[in-house]
């Protein structure tokens, strides 16, 4: 089964409609959600690599704040685009998120059309055209689904190929989560095809810094296990200001626990000054997790999500509905 050409078929005519659009606009805007992560920053720059390759008369834009690890260690950086851009038509383009909230950049709103790439459950219908798939590993496997249903003589060029794998293994574990299906794999040959190195891509995503061990150190002398499982630990802001962490970052370690016998869903909890709140990652291999997190403001996929707490007061309530998530499964 070709799973790529069967995807065609489910889409053809959503990929018509478009490409009509991407070649009708002068000026196209990418847009992906706020703290972005490896699928988000990857499939806004390949899509945005793709269109700046192969239409060279267009002016195209990426938008967002900049990451303080990945760029531009692995993306570009992020340039400020003044309002008078904004206003003549264009084409804005969302990636990676479908909820308006947590849209990176609220002047998508002033675009003509608005297209969507997602693969997280639905909540908005505010798009002019959206594919939603929640059985894709990430958005940039179908990003890149689309980019292979063009006419040949558009072409994916390696530097593309490598932020669209870049997004794609991000996302989906290095193919180690539930999301991870044929297609998935079919989507990886076909950038590998391309050239990219992937041994460079792996060493600039996850080789870390010898500092970055004190937040091993820090994690593992305060983590805590509930009686059912779920692991998780905390960094308050005086814990980054120690460690010389940015908010954003708290969440790198989330999967430190992934691979222990008894822990069932894991968690990393940051405080988030700006807002203020704690910003919850949370995994999980086999309890559905994210009914859990659209309770605590946020979203997400069944064995990833995130969520927010207004402060730590709320933190037992938060655990309890995770247990209960583990308690309503182990006893069915």
């Amino acid at each position: 089964m070709n799973c790529i050409k069967e995807l065609n078929k489910k889409y053809k005519d959503t990929y018509k409609e478009i490409f009509n659009q991407i070649k009708k606009y002068k000026k196209i805007a990418i847009f992906r959600h706020i703290v972005p992560d490896f699928d988000a920053l990857g499939t806004q720059f390949g899509l945005y690599t793709f269109l700046k390759d192969n239409f060279t008369d267009k002016d195209i834009i990426v938008l967002g704040d900049n990451h303080t690890v990945f760029t531009p260690k692995i993306f570009p950086t992020i340039n400020k685009v003044s309002d008078e851009w904004f206003n003549e038509p264009f084409l804005a383009i969302i990636v990676d998120v479908g909820d308006k909230k947590r849209i990176a950049d609220p002047r998508f709103e002033k675009a003509s059309f608005k297209i969507k790439f997602d693969h997280h459950p639905e909540t908005e219908k505010i798009f002019d055209l959206a594919i939603t798939d929640t059985s894709m590993s990430a958005a940039s496997e179908l990003v890149t689904n689309f980019i292979l249903s063009l006419p040949k003589k558009y072409t994916l060029s390696k530097l593309a190929a490598t932020y669209l794998y870049t997004a794609l293994v991000g996302d989906n574990g290095r193919f180690q989560f539930s999301s991870t299906s044929p297609h998935t794999f079919e989507i990886a040959e076909k950038l590998l095809l391309t050239g990219i190195n992937i041994v460079s891509i792996y060493a600039n995503m996850y080789e870390k810094k010898i500092e970055d061990l004190e937040t091993i150190k820090f994690i593992l002398n305060t983590y805590k296990v509930s009686p059912l499982g779920v692991a998780y630990y905390v960094l308050t802001n005086d814990d980054l200001l120690k460690l010389n962490l940015t908010s954003d970052r708290g969440k790198e370690n989330v999967n430190f626990f992934s691979n222990y016998e008894g822990i069932k869903i894991w968690c990393s909890i940051t405080e988030d000054i700006t807002e203020p709140c704690f910003r919850i990652s949370i995994r999980s291999r086999n309890y559905v997790i994210n009914e859990v997190a659209t309770k605590f403001q946020g979203g997400g996929h069944a064995q990833a999500a995130g969520a927010q707490i207004k402060d730590l007061s709320e933190l037992p309530c938060f655990i309890n509905a995770l247990e209960e998530v583990i308690k309503n499964k182990d006893n069915n």
